[in-house]
């Protein structure tokens, strides 16, 4: 990570622009993972997509840092943050076959608020009353989208909080990776375990591939690797307190697609809901930056 503050000057709006565009291209991921629930079962799609991730990832490894990189002193580690990934996409998978896809990245966008609450019995963190006043607005959030016990409630807007709850936890046991390991390498494996895990589960219901749709596959993979790394980039080449904030833009292109392919126009509550969820994240973000 640089540390010149010249440097840090002049790499900030690189490292603003790659964080947008990272998120620009996990955003599609998604919506072409909606796209793909029509004609296939979340799981059979979540398989396919790292299947084909899971080469191009290696590929890239060898080439650019050479075969020793694709060894690994974690593989348990890696393997139970594989378990967390796994639930944590079929959830989010399966929650786009019924809710908008701005709804849905909204309601993953709680993970912050996770990390933050379980960061206490989990990593031994100490939380101040501000962050604990922030994880509280960001539930707060969640209810407002979510709004459990009106007409408008559906069981289907609890699948994103719980697969932000996984995220959380795939995100948090990174602390417990040495900080040499590479990015790439924490890919590497971020894809390969949830792959052996749902071979199973995807063989048992698999419906036939279409050639029409093998594209979409290749696009899934492509758009989902490449932008956890321009996002991983994106952090080496400033302060999180800089870059983390345009994560949140995600809610924009997610918006904008969910409007172009399915005609979806959130709900003025969802808005609300999304706006709290972004501010109590902001705050977070700040807070652990100051600290």
């Amino acid at each position: 990570m640089p540390t010149h503050p010249i440097m840090n000057a002049r790499e900030t709006p690189l490292a603003i622009l790659t964080i947008c565009a990272g998120v620009a291209l996990l955003v599609a991921n998604d919506a072409v993972a909606k796209l793909l629930t029509d004609r296939y079962p979340p799981i059979q799609i979540l398989f396919m997509r790292n299947v084909i991730a899971v080469p191009i990832i290696a590929t890239v490894i060898v080439t650019v840092f050479g075969p020793a990189t694709l060894r690994t002193a974690h593989l348990r580690l890696h393997a139970l943050r594989g378990l967390a990934m796994l639930i944590g996409a079929w959830l989010y998978f399966t929650a786009l076959i019924h809710m908008p896809l701005a709804e849905a990245t909204a309601l993953v966008f709680s993970a912050p608020i996770f990390i933050t609450a379980l960061s206490v019995p989990l990593l031994g963190e100490k939380v101040g009353w501000r962050r604990w006043g922030a994880v509280l607005l960001g539930f707060a959030g969640v209810l407002i989208i979510v709004r459990p016990g009106s007409a408008a409630f559906q069981l289907a807007a609890l699948l994103p909080v719980g697969a932000a709850l996984c995220y959380a936890l795939f995100m948090m046991s990174a602390r417990w990776i040495d900080r040499g390991e590479r990015l790439w390498t924490m890919m590497l494996f971020g894809m390969l375990f949830p792959a052996l895990y749902a071979a199973p589960f995807a063989i048992a219901g698999w419906s036939p591939l279409q050639v029409a749709d093998l594209g979409l596959f290749l696009a899934l993979a492509v758009f989902g690797s490449m932008g956890l790394a321009l996002i991983g980039h994106a952090f080496r080449l400033a302060p999180a307190a800089i870059v983390a904030p345009f994560d949140y833009t995600a809610l924009i292109w997610a918006t904008g697609l969910g409007w172009l392919i399915w005609g979806d126009v959130p709900l003025a509550w969802s808005v609300l809901g999304a706006a709290i969820i972004v501010l109590s994240g902001i705050i977070i973000i700040l807070r652990d930056a100051r600290q």
